[in-house]
């Protein structure tokens, strides 16, 4: 079974389109098991993964194309949270959604899916930031 933890935040659109592309992957419902994973980097209201909007969005997609998915959340630094349990998974593949971002904002604000490309063990399915 090829594993890919898919990265989500907070954007629904966003995390539909991972879940698009993990469910388009050759032989995804017989061959592939999905970790939507949401970091929290503040949760004063505890509230759980389950609760997020744009998880049970990716969810949804994955399960309707026969994907087998599981719900994980973390808390801490987004990016280094993802490759630690990418790592600690043994995950074959991270999926993280793209963004159209200026070159200046990146350079200011950093970008979760580009520290986790630059820091990957392993490959990262990065989905469109427009829909088709």
């Amino acid at each position: 079974m090829y594993h890919v933890v898919i990265a989500v935040d907070e954007e629904s659109e966003r995390a539909r389109r991972q879940a698009r592309a993990v469910a388009d992957l050759p032989r995804s419902a017989d061959e592939v098991r999905a970790t939507l994973l949401h970091v929290f980097t503040d949760n004063p209201g505890g509230a759980s993964a389950t609760q997020v909007g744009s998880v049970r969005r990716a969810e949804e997609i994955l399960e309707n194309a026969g994907v087998e998915v599981d719900i994980a959340e973390r808390s801490g630094e987004p990016a280094a949270t993802v490759l630690d349990f990418a790592e600690n998974e043994a995950a074959d593949c991270i999926c993280v959604g793209g963004r159209s971002r200026s070159p200046a904002g990146k350079a200011i604000f950093g970008s979760v899916s580009q520290s986790i490309i630059l820091q990957s063990d392993r490959p990262v399915i990065v989905s469109g930031s427009t829909e088709k």
